[in-house]
């Protein structure tokens, strides 16, 4: 019982490490207007409307939402998405991974 118990402890410890290890949001070395507009220019062609954006100290907010696609059938409800000034990089913050796939080919 007790080298069980070792041996779980062990696995715990040694798969902490690995769990520590999540994604954290890409930085990018550009300017926040390039951002925005890199930004616009991909929600649009994914078929989204941008309703605004907002300058909210070292963050850019920027809120969009889905056209209908001209079906007619209205619009989707506004959903926001964060772009925050960090010294000279900028990170993505709160976007979908198919948004940030299509920037990130833009902004490299």
């Amino acid at each position: 019982m007790r080298r069980l118990s070792l041996a779980v402890l062990a696995l715990t410890v040694l798969a902490l490490p690995a769990a520590a290890q999540g994604k954290r949001p890409k930085k990018y070395a550009v300017t926040t207007d390039r951002a925005l507009v890199v930004t616009k220019d991909v929600l649009v062609k994914q078929g989204y409307e941008v309703v605004r954006v907002e300058n909210s100290g070292h963050d850019y907010v920027v809120w969009y939402r889905r056209g209908n696609k001209g079906r007619g059938k209205g619009k989707g409800p506004p959903v926001r998405m964060v772009i925050h000034r960090d010294l000279d990089r900028v990170v993505f913050l709160q976007a979908p991974s198919a948004i940030l796939v299509d920037i990130d080919v833009q902004l490299k």
